[in-house]
């Protein structure tokens, strides 16, 4: 359900994307990603995403500490509908080519130019040091100019559940939603032009919505009060599975079509060479 530097097998994944206007750092969006990762790697292995923003740095990933269950709360809340009804300046320098750090069971590189990934992969602890191979990396420099590209390198063949990716960012474009989701999972650059089978939940909010749009997410009460202040208080989402395989791409919906709930205008996004 995405791309890796080696073979593997991600299940459930539940993807999420927000707007909303943050009192310090001005309109965002939020990511978050979570899924099941097994290593089918011989050695070390990467999960790779690209983020529609040109600047990321370390500081704007934000650790879900207690509250691991964030996107499975949202996936609940909005099953449980689904049943019942049956600005400001943010960054002081700019950004190293290639940043290194932990997060949770990751260590992650962000790049801009994703080809200057390689010599910063010394940084990267050996057991967690994947093969990368070099015309994948040259797939994201050719079809996502702009983007940061997240490497989240990992070696957990047990299928430790890891806890969600939670991000924030200043979007390229304001008013459409993205979650990546380009699949590959040889070490290949992705086929653009292969149907692929599906495992995701697309969850998505806008702080510009009506207050009876979505449904409500119940957060733990413990939850520190700065990741609070990234989330939404509803979502709406959709779930494609159950044997649904769909062109390779990204999930993206425009804000205007998420403000009037139109779910059915979510696309499949496939990149361009540049």
């Amino acid at each position: 359900m995405c791309i890796s530097t080696g073979e593997a097998a991600f299940n459930g994944t539940i993807a999420y994307c927000g707007r909303q206007h943050h009192p310090v750092h001005g309109l965002i969006h939020v990511l978050g990603y979570q899924n099941t990762a097994v290593n089918l790697a011989d050695g070390p292995n990467a999960m790779l995403l690209h983020l529609p923003t040109r600047y990321l740095t370390s500081r704007q990933f934000l650790p879900a500490g207690r509250a691991g269950d964030i996107l499975h709360r949202m996936v609940a809340a909005v099953e449980h509908a689904a049943a019942a009804a049956e600005g400001i300046a943010w960054m002081s320098a700019e950004p190293q080519p290639v940043q290194v750090f932990d997060h949770d069971v990751y260590t992650v590189l962000l790049a801009a130019d994703p080809t200057a990934v390689p010599a910063a992969l010394r940084q990267v602890p050996p057991h967690r040091r994947p093969d990368l191979d070099a015309d994948l990396l040259r797939f994201y420099a050719d079809h996502f100019p702009d983007h940061t590209i997240a490497v989240c390198c990992f070696d957990n063949a047990d299928a430790r559940r890891a806890k969600p990716l939670l991000l924030w960012y200043p979007p390229l474009d304001p008013d459409r939603l993205t979650v990546p989701a380009l699949d590959s999972h040889t070490g290949k650059a992705p086929d653009l032009d292969a149907v692929v089978p599906v495992d995701h939940w697309v969850l998505l909010s806008t702080d510009r919505a009506p207050a009876d749009r979505g449904t409500p997410v119940g957060y733990p009460g413990d939850m520190r009060h700065r990741l609070r202040a990234f989330l939404p208080d509803a979502v709406v989402g959709r779930h494609y599975g159950q044997g649904q395989a769909l062109p390779n791409g990204d999930f993206t919906i425009g804000h205007h079509d998420l403000l009037a709930g139109d779910l059915d205008r979510i696309e499949r996004l496939r990149p361009n060479h540049r």
